[in-house]
């Protein structure tokens, strides 16, 4: 009988449903204050991304330029052979075997030979398009980034 009314004691301890939701209340407003405050964080470190990406795969062109004798006619040659490259290919030039998107989930554009470098590589932000201001501004392999 004793075990009983010791459960009920416990039972009677535990948090009441007015509790509960009070919690769950202050809980939900501290959530809408700051939440809001990292939201577009992640939206603002894209083109520092992108930045990044076209670096790394700068380093990869140069790479594959040192083994072949010249910068490849396309982005898909630094992961897989090309015939006319077989002898001199020392790739896959990327880890992961696949070349990145963009941030936004677009493909990087790439022309060689480039009309401001050897090569030039792209990103043309969050619209997708060329040009743009602000997130849509486009990120190029031969700009100084200004961040």
């Amino acid at each position: 009988m004793k075990r009983e009314e010791e459960k009920r004691e416990r039972w009677m301890e535990g948090f009441t449903l007015i509790e509960l939701l009070v919690v769950l209340v202050i809980i939900g407003l501290l959530a809408a204050v700051v939440a809001p405050r990292f939201v577009g964080r992640g939206e603002k470190a894209k083109p520092k991304i992108a930045r990044q990406q076209i670096e790394l795969l700068g380093t990869a062109l140069d790479t594959y330029k040192l083994d072949v004798g010249k910068y490849p006619e396309s982005l898909n040659l630094l992961i897989e052979t090309g015939e006319e490259e077989m002898g001199r290919w020392d790739g896959p030039y990327l880890k992961k075997l696949v070349i990145p998107k963009d941030p936004w989930d677009n493909e990087y554009v790439y022309k060689y030979p480039g009309e401001h470098g050897e090569y030039d590589l792209s990103s043309y932000g969050r619209d997708g398009e060329e040009g743009g201001e602000g997130l849509d501004r486009d990120i190029n392999s031969w700009e100084v980034d200004e961040s």
